[in-house]
């Protein structure tokens, strides 16, 4: 079942299609009126998927390309379109519409389709706008004319009070991005909308939701005038308020100077704690919006001392400001009753709102907030003691989870332990800010309560590791953990430094290798986890050698059964299909003695199981032949590239959790690459349960941290998981010092005249063709388009394929002789990467002849023991050489450090592609700084996508990632404005 998504009148709305199963209504021919879409899936199947428990559903009407008996199957399907001219037709589909906050989570977990990672990115910008105080308070109208109503009568709640993301400079030029890149289906239900106003629509609902999420105390809590019931309205599930077309235009005029005064100044609020009195004192100030680190108090503003950074009348800014704060802050009021206000006076309860209410509000609303140090990190928790019965060397040998050990629970504050006597007169104090041993605490009611149970509960006495690790793990949701005293064993474990405490392992003799020292430190924290029967996830750079590691506790195990009768269970490894040939090749070359088998492919035989020591499969066979593994024994079950499972949903993830299995193994560089939940899937295959449920994880951990940067909620995710990671980056040098520095360049060439020529050439005629088109044929001429104009750019004969000479006639072939004359000057060698097979066939002869100097060329259709050949001499050949690659034969699998120079000489359109691709030098083994040149035609579509992928990466890698196809579904305009070459492009 593939489920998309398409923005509603009411909000994200979530339908699916089940291509595999006959169409549920006959395809009659006929015409125009609205009919059931053949494929889709019941609201009740779509809500089972996505894990929703009575989620709103109704039918939308979309409009969907196709034919009068069907519909085009959407691209994920696999299926080929039998329509030759596709039109828009009006299908019905059931959908669930759940509230904006549930929608922003399954975008976390969902993400198959075009239309699902669209959405994710635009909540990933909402998310960002929020985190920097990019949204400001809004009321929304009832719709119709309504009369004019007195401020302080309380009319009838037909309005709501929302927050609105603020779009200037480069949030605004992303927002332009992210409509131009939309796929039409994200916007197919009911009329045709300009994807703009659909996304502003969507972002604007995302970031309601998230403030919501962020501000969880509300600031009214009895409110009395419309006023008041409008700020109640700004926190909460109910938006519902009366409409105050005062309060309206004031709030619209905030929104207009905002957006005029950008990037000048913002009133910022410093809470500053007792010192000799019991007043806590909110001090008032204007700080430069772009420099925190400029800040000055209301009192010199008033002065008139001049100050550095501030505008010519900064008390008029400050005025302003603290115009628009009151009406969030009603509190503010007092201070404003002075003419020259520069702080507020607080008693203990009043600093607490304002810790607990309006700071978080008037960070939301993008003022200046400072609080104490202490502030959401010093609170009441828990410390643990534990010690083993009998001492252990920090080796699991004679020591497993089921081992006994002491324990002791004492509450804290801070780093300091307090005993029954001060918590009970904490609970008697009632107030919410106390002062403990020197440090200010903010304490509620559900912690002292959950502490005095503690207390009563008498936390000491022995326990296993198993459920020591567990309590650390999962935690007390009201009593967080705040620090950890162990010893032994567990100590080295629940450290999270336990690589670091570790003996290293050496290297395993039948490996034919020598591990580097972080290397041998990993296989021993593998081997540590692996004989505690616990799970991990190894996260270390690119580069720095995952695959040799796993490997090597392979190799280490096997030489500890030796001799046995029966040697263990294999270990199956499950990667994406392009690494199977990579896992051979390594394990043949550096671990010879390991029996593997690949099962995958037409002649996969279960049988040979059971006789390897290494059993390689992808993601797509063990999803296909899951009941087969299941019935097999396995020592672990290892996922490369663990990506592939971070959507724990997807059935890949369901499928290699369902493996039974002694430990589990995942490889990634990445554990996070956009959302916890991400994180979550992981871990959950690593050690099942562990972080508890999903639903969980999600209250105790990610909404804390991306909606409200907790700092606690984080460092208690780090404790939870820290035993279990081990990431290690190639720019540390305390890991790696002899890997050297990667510089990265971009050289901006010329198009000739003939190029431009062509270009414009190209441009008008496909536009034209273009715009008379629709359906299929439209989107294979704009595949077409940008393949013309990415030739253009490389040389002219590359389009026109005329065999004609080279020479004197691309912009960017000068600069690519230019700079591999003065390399090979140098005596250096240098990679020269293009996407395409065609132009790495002219590129190789000419460059040879004209620079007089070997010129390798390898692509897809050389056999492989020529590709063997030509990487073997271009590593071991002393000579000054070029090697010209394509760049999909060559951006993964080989060791290409010989080069210390690395030309991109077309952009592809994913940089995790390009970056692969320089990876093939820049790794270990290479001794030289490493020089990334990224060659770029200046004013045509080369710059646009460059700048584009520069702006936001997680655009690029999850819109833009795939392909070019998502350009398909642009309108004639704005292609236009995409291919259209600018003057300061031609040379």
């Amino acid at each position: 079942m593939l489920v998309h998504g398409v923005w509603a009148t009411d909000g994200l709305a979530f339908w699916a299609e089940t291509p595999d199963i006959s169409p549920s209504t006959p395809r009659s021919r006929g015409a125009a009126a609205s009919r059931p879409h053949p494929w889709a899936a019941p609201a009740d199947g779509v809500a089972a998927v996505l894990g929703l428990v009575d989620a709103p559903s109704r039918t939308l009407e979309l409009l969907l390309p196709g034919s009068a008996a069907e519909p085009l199957p959407s691209p994920e399907t696999g299926r080929l379109a039998e329509v030759t001219r596709p039109r828009l037709r009006p299908w019905q589909v059931p959908a669930v519409v759940p509230p904006a906050a549930q929608a922003l989570r399954l975008l976390d977990e969902h993400a198959a389709t075009a239309t699902l990672r669209h959405w994710a990115t635009v909540a990933t910008f909402a998310r960002d706008l929020v985190r920097r105080g990019r949204v400001l308070p809004c009321l929304i109208p009832p719709e119709g004319p309504r009369a004019e109503t007195d401020m302080w009568v309380v009319p009838p709640l037909d309005a709501r009070a929302g927050w609105r993301a603020v779009l200037t400079r480069a949030d605004a030029a992303y927002f332009r991005e992210l409509a131009l890149a939309m796929p039409p289906a994200c916007r197919t239900s009911g009329t045709e909308r300009p994807s703009a106003e659909v996304l502003r629509e969507a972002l604007d609902t995302f970031a309601d939701a998230l403030v919501r999420q962020a501000v969880t105390e509300p600031l009214v809590t009895a409110p009395r005038t419309a006023h008041d019931r409008w700020l109640a309205a700004l926190t909460g599930p109910d938006a519902a308020c009366p409409d105050v077309p005062e309060l309206r235009r004031e709030l619209e005029k905030w929104h207009e100077s905002v957006a005029a005064a950008e990037g000048a100044t913002r009133v910022c609020f410093r809470l500053l704690e007792p010192a000799d009195s019991d007043d806590w004192r909110v001090e008032l100030a204007l700080q430069a919006a772009d420099d925190p680190s400029l800040y000055v108090p209301a009192a010199v503003v008033w002065s008139g001392e001049r100050a550095t950074g501030l505008p010519g009348r900064p008390e008029r800014e400050l005025l302003a400001g603290l115009g628009r704060a009151v009406r969030l802050y009603p509190e503010l009021d007092h201070a404003l009753r002075v003419p020259e206000p520069s702080e507020l006076t607080l008693d203990t309860a009043g600093a607490f709102g304002f810790l607990r209410q309006a700071a978080p509000l008037l960070q939301a609303a993008g003022f200046g907030v400072q609080l104490p140090r202490w502030a959401g990190r010093t609170r009441l928790g828990l410390k643990l003691t534990t010690r083993t019965k009998k001492q252990a060397a920090a080796t699991s040998q004679g020591f497993g989870l089921r081992e006994l050990v002491d324990f002791r629970v004492d509450l804290a504050v801070g780093d300091e332990t307090i005993g029954e006597e001060e918590l009970a007169e904490l609970a008697r104090l009632k107030v919410p800010l106390v002062r403990v041993r020197g440090q200010w605490v903010e304490l509620d009611d559900r912690q002292l309560k959950a502490a005095l149970k503690a207390v009563e509960s008498g936390r000491t006495g022995e326990a296993s590791a198993a459920d020591i690790l567990r309590e650390v793990v999962q935690g007390d949701d009201e009593l967080p953990l705040l620090e950890i005293d162990a010893d032994g064993v567990l100590g080295d474990l629940l450290s999270g430094q336990a690589e670091r405490r570790l003996t290293p392992l050496v290297t395993p003799a039948g490996l034919d290798a020598t591990l580097r020292p972080y290397q041998e430190r990993g296989l021993a924290w593998l081997s540590f986890l692996s004989e505690l029967g616990l799970g991990g996830v190894l996260a270390d750079d690119m580069g720095l050698g995952k695959t040799i590691t796993t490997l090597a506790l392979l190799v280490h195990e096997r030489a500890e059964t030796a001799g046995r009768e029966r040697a263990g269970a294999p270990t199956l490894l499950v990667c994406p299909m392009s690494l199977i040939g990579n896992w051979q090749r390594e394990a043949a070359r550096f671990a010879p003695g390991l029996r593997v088998y690949v099962h995958h492919g037409s002649g996969r035989d279960a049988a040979e199981i059971d006789g390897a020591d290494l059993v390689i499969t992808t993601y797509g066979t063990a999803y296909r032949d899951l009941e087969t593994l299941k019935a097999h024994e396995w020592r672990r079950v290892v996922c490369d590239e663990a990506q592939a499972i971070k959507n724990s949903g997807t059935l890949q993830a369901q499928a290699v959790r369902s493996i039974p299995t002694g430990t589990r193994l995942a490889l990634t560089g990445t554990p996070v690459e956009n959302h916890l939940a991400e994180l979550w899937s992981i871990m959950e295959f690593a050690n099942p349960g562990l972080l508890g449920p999903r639903a969980r994880f999600r209250t105790r951990f990610q909404e804390p941290i991306e909606a409200r940067q907790d700092e606690q909620a984080a460092q208690a995710l780090k404790r939870a998981t820290g035993p279990f990671i081990l990431r290690r980056l190639k720019t540390d040098k305390s890991i790696i010092s002899d890997l050297p520095d990667k510089i990265e360049v971009k050289e901006w060439c010329p198009l000739t005249t003939e190029q431009a020529t062509l270009y414009q050439a190209v441009v008008d005629d496909m536009l034209a063709k273009i715009d008379s088109s629709e359906g299929i044929e439209r989107r294979g001429l704009v595949l077409a388009a940008m393949a013309k104009l990415k030739q253009v750019c490389n040389h002219p004969a590359h389009l026109l394929k005329d065999g004609s000479l080279l020479a004197g006639r691309s912009g960017k072939l000068a600069r690519l002789e230019q700079l591999s004359e003065e390399i090979l000057a140098e005596g250096e060698k240098a990679l020269l990467f293009t996407q395409y097979a065609e132009f790495g066939t002219m590129l190789q002869p000419y460059l040879a002849q004209r620079l007089d100097r070997p010129v390798l060329w390898l692509h897809g259709g050389l056999p492989k023991k020529t590709r063997d050949r030509l990487v073997d001499r271009f590593q071991h050949d002393p000579e000054p050489m070029l090697f010209v690659l394509s760049l999909k034969a060559a951006g993964v699998g080989l060791n290409l450090t010989a080069a210390n120079h690395v030309v991109h000489v077309d952009r592809w359109w994913n940089p995790a592609v390009e970056d692969q691709a320089t990876d093939r030098a820049f790794r270990i083994g290479q001794r030289k700084n490493v020089q990334v040149r990224k060659l770029i035609c200046g004013g045509t579509l080369e710059e646009r996508v460059d700048q584009m992928i520069e702006r936001k990466k997680a655009l690029a890698e999850r819109v833009v990632g795939t392909g070019e196809e998502w350009l398909t579904d642009l309108s004639t305009a704005e292609l236009r404005e995409v291919f259209t070459l600018t003057a300061e492009g031609v040379g």
